[in-house]
């Protein structure tokens, strides 16, 4: 009974701070001395606590960025040529039977007539 209970102690202790309640958190939180307004801490606040009782460095993921392209700004005539095209592009695709590429070419002609009707609105 006694290596039950050691057991399950050790269990918690595993499990990473972000996926414990604020239940577990505050307990743990209360086993700290220098730990003082425990129960007025957010979850946040009390593993923030923890790691710095712990010497846990919260290390921060890095973050990729992605590169800026700029839009080209096409003219009406262009985006109704450039309809044509991709037209040309989805019969051949038809042909072929290649449905992944005939849905694509779809899609952006779609939105390419989309574009041209905003032209017209504006």
């Amino acid at each position: 009974m006694v290596e039950d209970t050691t057991k399950k102690e050790h269990k918690k202790e595993e499990k990473a701070l972000e996926k414990m309640t604020v239940k577990e958190l505050r307990a743990i939180a209360l086993e700290i001395p220098r730990a003082v307004a425990v129960h007025d801490m957010k979850k946040a606040e009390l593993i923030a606590c923890i790691k710095e009782a712990r010497g846990i460095k919260d290390e921060a993921p890095v973050k990729i960025r992605k590169k800026v392209v700029a839009k080209i700004k096409l003219s009406k005539n262009e985006i109704k040529g450039k309809i044509k095209q991709l037209k040309e592009e989805k019969k051949a695709a038809q042909a072929t039977k290649n449905r992944k590429l005939k849905d694509i070419l779809r899609r952006r002609i779609s939105h390419l007539k989309k574009q041209t009707r905003k032209f017209a609105a504006a």
